[in-house]
């Protein structure tokens, strides 16, 4: 069975996360530099079958795309030609920052620590694949 990976791709990092080999629980693995996330993903597939690939996309408001999109277009671009075989996922990303910082807090996370731009997009990454998780289940329940 194969995981399901998640980016949280910005202009600097891109967070990563990832499920259990059964999909039912999204952790937080790590956040790369955005331009060594194509080596991260072929060295992970080396010990783990990735069946699908979540990416964040940033909207506005109006659901229009954000200003990142530009920065984020170029990658996905790029994995569809290096991964023909993982199929894509676009998520809706909106407020997961503010979602990650307010889950250090609750969590205990320190002041200092929360500060630490790499954990918010580790954390932000699992939001996503959170969320892209939740939103399955809520289809199945749906289909019965």
């Amino acid at each position: 069975m194969g995981r399901i990976l998640s980016l949280d791709i910005g202009r600097k990092r891109t967070g990563v996360a990832a499920t259990d080999p059964l999909k039912i629980i999204a952790n937080g693995i790590t956040t790369v530099p955005t331009g060594q996330i194509f080596d991260f993903i072929t060295e992970y597939q080396e010990s783990n079958d990735i069946e699908l690939i979540v990416i964040g996309m940033p909207k506005q408001m109006n659901n229009e795309p954000s200003e990142a999109v530009k920065y984020i277009k170029p990658v996905i671009n790029r994995l569809k030609k290096l991964f023909p075989n993982i199929p894509l996922v676009m998520v809706d990303e909106r407020f997961t920052s503010k979602i990650a910082h307010q889950t250090m807090i609750d969590g205990g996370v320190k002041k200092m620590d929360r500060r630490n731009k790499a954990l918010v997009d580790t954390i932000s990454a699992t939001i996503i694949l959170q969320s892209y998780l939740e939103s399955l289940d809520y289809k199945n329940s749906l289909e019965k």
